[in-house]
């Protein structure tokens, strides 16, 4: 079974920067599409950003013109690159392996990491 183990989270303050990655034990090109997650405190664990193996990319509304999701299936890795940081982008970010179906909607499959925290805050 593949793991995914994300890094990159941290402290930053409010319009700061941080780019998440998470790195899969085995090839990312055997999946059909990549994505992060987020779950806030108190609130349910949402699909921020997502991936497919032809680099199509979509983001919650939230997020446009912040985030960009990016992958290296050389590396193994997906990126998460987060500017411009707000408070309610705090959160822990989890990696997850998933299916884009032919009308752009993505599900997750059982392949998740163990979360990176992102605090913004000054």
């Amino acid at each position: 079974q593949v793991q995914l183990v994300e890094s990159g989270g941290g402290l930053v303050q409010p319009g700061g920067s941080l780019r998440l990655s998470c790195t899969a034990s085995g090839s990312i090109s055997s999946f059909n599409a990549m994505g992060w997650y987020r779950q806030a405190p108190g609130k349910e664990r949402e699909l921020v950003a997502r991936i497919t193996s032809g680099f199509s990319t979509k983001y919650v509304d939230s997020v446009k013109g912040r985030f960009t999701i990016s992958r290296d299936n050389a590396k193994n890795t997906v990126y998460l690159q987060m500017n411009s940081l707000k408070s309610e982008d705090t959160a822990v970010y989890y990696c997850n392996a998933g299916i884009v179906d032919g009308a752009g909607s993505y599900y997750a499959m059982d392949y998740w990491g163990k979360g990176t925290l992102v605090t913004v805050s000054s």
